[in-house]
Protein backbone atom coordinates (compact mmCIF):
# COMPACT_ATOMS: atom_id res chain seq x y z
CA UNK A 1 0.00 0.00 0.00
CA UNK A 2 1.24 3.74 -0.65
CA UNK A 3 1.89 6.64 1.67
CA UNK A 4 -0.42 8.12 0.06
CA UNK A 5 -2.86 5.27 0.58
CA UNK A 6 -2.31 5.07 3.96
CA UNK A 7 -3.31 8.96 4.37
CA UNK A 8 0.10 9.98 5.26
CA UNK A 9 2.79 11.50 2.52
CA UNK A 10 6.20 11.12 1.56
CA UNK A 11 9.08 11.86 3.21
CA UNK A 12 9.86 15.91 2.37
CA UNK A 13 6.45 16.18 1.20
CA UNK A 14 2.51 17.77 1.62
CA UNK A 15 -0.33 19.13 0.30
CA UNK A 16 -2.97 20.44 2.46
CA UNK A 17 -6.61 19.68 2.03
CA UNK A 18 -8.37 23.23 0.41
CA UNK A 19 -11.44 21.79 2.93
CA UNK A 20 -9.28 23.09 5.77
CA UNK A 21 -11.04 22.81 9.43
CA UNK A 22 -13.02 26.21 10.34
CA UNK A 23 -13.92 25.07 13.55
CA UNK A 24 -12.31 24.12 17.11
CA UNK A 25 -12.23 20.29 16.62
CA UNK A 26 -10.05 19.74 19.90
CA UNK A 27 -13.39 20.49 21.61
CA UNK A 28 -14.54 17.68 19.83
CA UNK A 29 -11.71 15.53 20.38
CA UNK A 30 -11.63 15.84 23.82
CA UNK A 31 -14.65 13.75 24.47
CA UNK A 32 -12.51 10.98 22.53
CA UNK A 33 -9.86 11.39 24.95
CA UNK A 34 -11.77 11.53 27.89
CA UNK A 35 -13.37 8.44 26.80
CA UNK A 36 -10.86 6.45 26.42
CA UNK A 37 -8.91 7.49 29.64
CA UNK A 38 -11.96 6.81 31.62
CA UNK A 39 -12.08 2.90 30.03
CA UNK A 40 -8.14 2.76 30.64
CA UNK A 41 -8.17 4.29 34.04
CA UNK A 42 -10.05 1.05 35.11
CA UNK A 43 -7.01 -1.05 34.63
CA UNK A 44 -4.80 1.07 36.58
CA UNK A 45 -2.52 -0.90 38.81
CA UNK A 46 -3.97 -4.76 38.07
CA UNK A 47 -0.89 -5.51 35.99
CA UNK A 48 -2.82 -6.31 32.56
CA UNK A 49 -1.11 -3.08 30.03
CA UNK A 50 -3.24 -5.41 27.20
CA UNK A 51 -6.57 -4.70 28.80
CA UNK A 52 -5.75 -1.37 30.01
CA UNK A 53 -4.76 -0.83 26.12
CA UNK A 54 -7.77 -2.59 24.65
CA UNK A 55 -10.14 -0.29 26.91
CA UNK A 56 -8.86 2.77 25.44
CA UNK A 57 -8.66 1.47 21.77
CA UNK A 58 -12.72 0.06 22.03
CA UNK A 59 -13.80 3.63 23.63
CA UNK A 60 -11.60 5.89 21.05
CA UNK A 61 -13.28 3.99 18.28
CA UNK A 62 -16.83 4.02 19.29
CA UNK A 63 -16.55 8.17 20.03
CA UNK A 64 -14.27 8.99 16.89
CA UNK A 65 -16.70 8.15 14.83
CA UNK A 66 -19.44 10.41 15.95
CA UNK A 67 -16.85 13.63 15.32
CA UNK A 68 -17.58 15.73 12.09
CA UNK A 69 -14.47 15.10 9.89
CA UNK A 70 -13.80 12.73 7.21
CA UNK A 71 -10.63 11.66 9.02
CA UNK A 72 -7.74 8.62 7.78
CA UNK A 73 -5.36 7.52 10.73
CA UNK A 74 -1.58 7.74 9.71
CA UNK A 75 -0.02 7.37 13.42
CA UNK A 76 -1.99 4.58 14.70
CA UNK A 77 -1.05 0.47 15.37
CA UNK A 78 0.65 -0.19 12.52
CA UNK A 79 -1.11 -2.44 9.22
CA UNK A 80 -4.79 -3.91 10.34
CA UNK A 81 -3.84 -7.21 11.01
CA UNK A 82 -6.14 -9.47 13.68
CA UNK A 83 -5.74 -7.29 16.34
CA UNK A 84 -8.73 -4.63 17.08
CA UNK A 85 -6.85 -2.20 16.81
CA UNK A 86 -6.64 1.82 15.21
CA UNK A 87 -4.54 0.95 12.47
CA UNK A 88 -2.66 3.21 9.84
CA UNK A 89 -5.01 4.15 7.08
CA UNK A 90 -8.11 3.37 8.93
CA UNK A 91 -11.19 5.61 7.89
CA UNK A 92 -12.76 7.46 10.99
CA UNK A 93 -15.07 10.21 12.27
CA UNK A 94 -18.57 10.73 10.69
CA UNK A 95 -17.81 11.21 6.76
CA UNK A 96 -17.91 14.87 6.50
CA UNK A 97 -15.37 17.77 5.89
CA UNK A 98 -12.88 18.71 6.59
CA UNK A 99 -10.77 15.86 5.16
CA UNK A 100 -7.92 15.30 7.92
CA UNK A 101 -4.90 13.47 8.99
CA UNK A 102 -4.93 11.62 12.04
CA UNK A 103 -2.53 10.53 15.20
CA UNK A 104 -4.19 8.43 17.92
CA UNK A 105 -1.95 7.09 21.61
CA UNK A 106 -5.31 5.82 23.00
CA UNK A 107 -3.02 4.45 25.99
CA UNK A 108 0.54 5.86 25.81
CA UNK A 109 1.74 4.47 28.93
CA UNK A 110 0.56 0.88 28.90
CA UNK A 111 2.77 -0.38 31.24
CA UNK A 112 2.40 2.66 33.41
CA UNK A 113 -1.37 2.27 34.13
CA UNK A 114 -0.78 -1.47 34.70
CA UNK A 115 1.90 -0.41 37.23
CA UNK A 116 0.13 2.42 38.53
CA UNK A 117 3.00 4.53 37.84
CA UNK A 118 2.69 8.04 36.71
CA UNK A 119 2.20 9.99 33.35
CA UNK A 120 0.21 7.54 31.44
CA UNK A 121 -2.06 9.54 28.97
CA UNK A 122 -4.44 9.30 25.86
CA UNK A 123 -3.36 11.58 23.26
CA UNK A 124 -4.83 12.69 19.45
CA UNK A 125 -3.52 15.25 16.83
CA UNK A 126 -5.21 16.37 13.83
CA UNK A 127 -3.94 18.31 10.96
CA UNK A 128 -5.66 19.26 7.54
CA UNK A 129 -5.21 15.93 4.81
CA UNK A 130 -1.80 14.93 3.67
CA UNK A 131 0.27 17.44 6.44
CA UNK A 132 1.68 14.37 8.84
CA UNK A 133 4.82 13.17 8.38
CA UNK A 134 4.13 9.19 7.69
CA UNK A 135 7.08 7.18 9.41
CA UNK A 136 7.39 4.17 7.28
CA UNK A 137 9.54 2.09 8.39
CA UNK A 138 10.81 4.24 11.24
CA UNK A 139 10.42 2.99 14.35
CA UNK A 140 12.74 5.27 16.28
CA UNK A 141 13.45 8.77 15.94
CA UNK A 142 16.47 10.90 17.93
CA UNK A 143 14.91 13.76 19.25
CA UNK A 144 15.01 17.03 21.31
CA UNK A 145 11.90 18.96 22.34
CA UNK A 146 11.76 22.30 24.21
CA UNK A 147 9.21 25.35 24.53
CA UNK A 148 9.23 28.83 23.02
CA UNK A 149 11.57 30.16 24.81
CA UNK A 150 14.55 27.61 23.83
CA UNK A 151 12.75 27.87 19.88
CA UNK A 152 15.55 29.04 18.66
CA UNK A 153 18.48 28.05 21.04
CA UNK A 154 17.96 24.41 20.84
CA UNK A 155 19.98 22.04 17.78
CA UNK A 156 19.93 18.28 17.96
CA UNK A 157 23.35 18.48 16.07
CA UNK A 158 24.80 20.29 19.00
CA UNK A 159 26.26 18.11 21.81
CA UNK A 160 24.06 17.55 24.81
CA UNK A 161 26.47 19.79 27.22
CA UNK A 162 25.91 22.69 24.54
CA UNK A 163 22.31 22.33 24.22
CA UNK A 164 21.74 22.66 27.61
CA UNK A 165 23.84 25.51 27.95
CA UNK A 166 21.72 27.33 25.11
CA UNK A 167 18.38 26.44 26.76
CA UNK A 168 19.69 27.80 30.13
CA UNK A 169 20.80 30.65 28.62
CA UNK A 170 17.49 31.37 26.40
CA UNK A 171 15.47 30.81 30.07
CA UNK A 172 17.48 33.16 32.46
CA UNK A 173 18.53 29.97 34.66
CA UNK A 174 21.87 28.78 35.60
CA UNK A 175 22.64 25.34 33.60
CA UNK A 176 22.29 23.56 36.90
CA UNK A 177 18.57 24.05 36.85
CA UNK A 178 17.91 22.96 33.24
CA UNK A 179 15.58 20.07 33.80
CA UNK A 180 15.89 17.06 31.28
CA UNK A 181 13.62 14.42 30.58
CA UNK A 182 15.23 10.92 29.45
CA UNK A 183 14.53 7.77 28.93
CA UNK A 184 15.72 5.19 31.00
CA UNK A 185 17.50 2.95 28.56
CA UNK A 186 20.78 1.53 27.68
CA UNK A 187 21.38 3.50 24.43
CA UNK A 188 20.99 6.87 26.59
CA UNK A 189 23.90 5.85 29.19
CA UNK A 190 26.43 8.65 27.52
CA UNK A 191 23.85 11.34 26.59
CA UNK A 192 22.61 10.87 31.00
CA UNK A 193 26.24 11.21 31.75
CA UNK A 194 27.23 14.10 29.38
CA UNK A 195 23.56 16.02 30.54
CA UNK A 196 25.22 15.69 34.23
CA UNK A 197 28.17 16.62 33.17
CA UNK A 198 26.93 20.07 32.04
CA UNK A 199 25.24 20.41 35.73
CA UNK A 200 21.51 19.77 34.35
CA UNK A 201 18.84 17.57 36.42
CA UNK A 202 18.30 14.50 34.17
CA UNK A 203 14.79 13.16 35.26
CA UNK A 204 14.65 9.33 33.69
CA UNK A 205 11.47 8.19 32.80
CA UNK A 206 10.28 4.07 32.15
CA UNK A 207 8.08 5.05 29.45
CA UNK A 208 6.17 7.18 27.14
CA UNK A 209 7.81 10.61 26.21
CA UNK A 210 4.40 12.36 24.68
CA UNK A 211 3.75 13.75 27.95
CA UNK A 212 7.15 14.92 29.01
CA UNK A 213 7.37 16.74 25.20
CA UNK A 214 4.42 18.34 25.88
CA UNK A 215 5.67 19.49 29.50
CA UNK A 216 8.52 20.90 28.22
CA UNK A 217 6.99 23.84 26.89
CA UNK A 218 3.93 23.96 29.46
CA UNK A 219 4.79 26.63 31.86
CA UNK A 220 5.02 25.45 35.78
CA UNK A 221 5.19 21.56 35.21
CA UNK A 222 9.34 21.67 35.84
CA UNK A 223 10.35 19.79 32.49
CA UNK A 224 12.70 22.13 30.37
CA UNK A 225 13.62 19.85 27.28
CA UNK A 226 13.11 16.54 25.92
CA UNK A 227 16.01 14.58 24.71
CA UNK A 228 17.10 10.70 23.81
CA UNK A 229 15.81 8.27 21.25
CA UNK A 230 12.17 7.58 21.48
CA UNK A 231 9.26 6.41 18.71
CA UNK A 232 8.73 8.18 16.00
CA UNK A 233 4.98 8.14 15.82
CA UNK A 234 5.34 9.75 19.13
CA UNK A 235 7.60 12.24 17.93
CA UNK A 236 4.68 13.26 15.07
CA UNK A 237 2.19 13.52 18.32
CA UNK A 238 4.55 15.54 20.35
CA UNK A 239 5.10 18.03 17.25
CA UNK A 240 1.49 18.80 16.54
CA UNK A 241 0.82 19.77 20.22
CA UNK A 242 4.53 21.73 20.09
CA UNK A 243 3.23 23.55 17.37
CA UNK A 244 0.13 24.36 19.12
CA UNK A 245 2.16 25.56 22.35
CA UNK A 246 5.33 27.16 20.20
CA UNK A 247 7.80 24.89 21.09
CA UNK A 248 10.20 22.90 19.22
CA UNK A 249 10.39 19.16 18.22
CA UNK A 250 13.66 18.22 16.28
CA UNK A 251 14.19 14.68 14.96
CA UNK A 252 16.45 12.30 13.38
CA UNK A 253 15.32 8.53 12.33
CA UNK A 254 17.43 6.33 14.45
CA UNK A 255 18.12 2.72 12.01
CA UNK A 256 18.18 -0.04 14.78
CA UNK A 257 20.10 -2.21 12.71
CA UNK A 258 21.05 -2.52 9.12
CA UNK A 259 18.64 -4.45 8.30
CA UNK A 260 16.31 -1.16 9.49
CA UNK A 261 18.59 1.46 7.52
CA UNK A 262 18.40 -0.22 4.20
CA UNK A 263 15.15 -0.13 4.39
CA UNK A 264 14.51 3.74 5.49
CA UNK A 265 16.89 4.16 2.48
CA UNK A 266 14.92 1.93 -0.07
CA UNK A 267 11.90 3.71 0.98
CA UNK A 268 13.79 7.62 0.44
CA UNK A 269 13.87 8.94 3.66
CA UNK A 270 17.08 10.55 4.64
CA UNK A 271 18.30 9.88 7.95
CA UNK A 272 21.06 12.72 7.69
CA UNK A 273 18.04 15.15 7.44
CA UNK A 274 16.87 16.96 10.63
CA UNK A 275 13.36 17.13 10.83
CA UNK A 276 11.72 20.23 12.14
CA UNK A 277 8.35 20.61 13.99
CA UNK A 278 6.92 21.67 10.80
CA UNK A 279 8.55 18.98 8.83
CA UNK A 280 6.88 16.29 11.01
CA UNK A 281 3.63 18.33 10.86
CA UNK A 282 3.08 20.95 8.21
CA UNK A 283 -0.58 22.22 8.73
CA UNK A 284 -1.29 25.54 9.57
CA UNK A 285 -4.59 23.92 11.50
CA UNK A 286 -3.31 21.79 14.06
CA UNK A 287 -5.42 20.61 16.78
CA UNK A 288 -4.51 18.00 19.78
CA UNK A 289 -6.05 16.55 22.72
CA UNK A 290 -4.64 14.72 25.71
CA UNK A 291 -6.64 13.88 29.10
CA UNK A 292 -4.75 11.94 31.73
CA UNK A 293 -4.54 8.16 32.69
CA UNK A 294 -1.95 8.39 35.93
CA UNK A 295 -1.39 12.08 37.42
CA UNK A 296 2.07 13.33 36.06
CA UNK A 297 4.06 16.77 35.32
CA UNK A 298 1.81 17.23 32.63
CA UNK A 299 -1.68 16.00 33.83
CA UNK A 300 -3.85 14.78 36.82
CA UNK A 301 -4.79 11.40 36.55
CA UNK A 302 -8.62 9.87 36.52
CA UNK A 303 -9.94 10.03 39.95
CA UNK A 304 -13.56 8.62 40.98
CA UNK A 305 -16.01 9.96 43.06
CA UNK A 306 -19.48 8.01 44.17
CA UNK A 307 -21.28 9.32 41.21
CA UNK A 308 -18.50 8.80 38.52
CA UNK A 309 -15.18 10.50 38.04
CA UNK A 310 -13.39 13.28 37.50
CA UNK A 311 -10.40 13.74 34.27
CA UNK A 312 -8.16 16.58 33.53
CA UNK A 313 -7.45 17.44 29.86
CA UNK A 314 -5.15 19.60 27.73
CA UNK A 315 -6.73 20.69 24.41
CA UNK A 316 -5.06 22.69 21.80
CA UNK A 317 -5.39 24.68 18.20
CA UNK A 318 -2.52 25.56 16.88
CA UNK A 319 -4.17 28.52 14.19
CA UNK A 320 -5.72 30.33 17.32
CA UNK A 321 -2.70 29.87 19.44
CA UNK A 322 -5.59 28.58 21.84
CA UNK A 323 -4.78 26.03 24.84
CA UNK A 324 -7.39 25.29 27.56
CA UNK A 325 -7.27 23.26 30.43
CA UNK A 326 -10.58 21.47 30.95
CA UNK A 327 -11.67 19.58 34.43
CA UNK A 328 -14.85 17.44 33.89
CA UNK A 329 -17.05 15.44 36.14
CA UNK A 330 -18.34 12.38 34.72
CA UNK A 331 -21.93 10.62 35.74
CA UNK A 332 -21.31 7.10 34.92
CA UNK A 333 -24.93 6.39 35.51
CA UNK A 334 -25.98 8.66 32.96
CA UNK A 335 -22.95 7.97 30.60
CA UNK A 336 -23.46 4.98 30.22
CA UNK A 337 -27.09 5.23 29.32
CA UNK A 338 -25.81 6.03 25.40
CA UNK A 339 -22.56 5.42 25.34
CA UNK A 340 -21.97 1.86 25.51
CA UNK A 341 -18.88 2.38 27.24
CA UNK A 342 -17.98 0.18 30.32
CA UNK A 343 -16.74 2.68 32.63
CA UNK A 344 -16.26 1.35 36.00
Amino acid sequence: MSETMKGGRAPGTGTSSSSAPDRNLALELVRVTEAAALSAARWIGKGQKESADQAAVDAMRLILDTVPMDGVVVIGEGEKDKAPMLYNGEQIGNGQPPAVDIAVDPLEGTRLTALGMPNAISVIAMAERGSMFFPGPAVYMDKIAGGPEVADAIDITAPPAENVRRAAKAKGIPPEEVSVVVLDRDRHRQLVADLRGAGARVMLITDGDVAPAIAAADEGTGVDLLMGVGGTPEGVISAAALKCLGGVMQGRLWPRNDEEREKLVDAGYDLDRVLTTSDLVSGADVFVAATGVTSGALLKGVRYTRAGAVSESIVMRSRSGTVRRIESRHAFEKLMRFSKIEYR
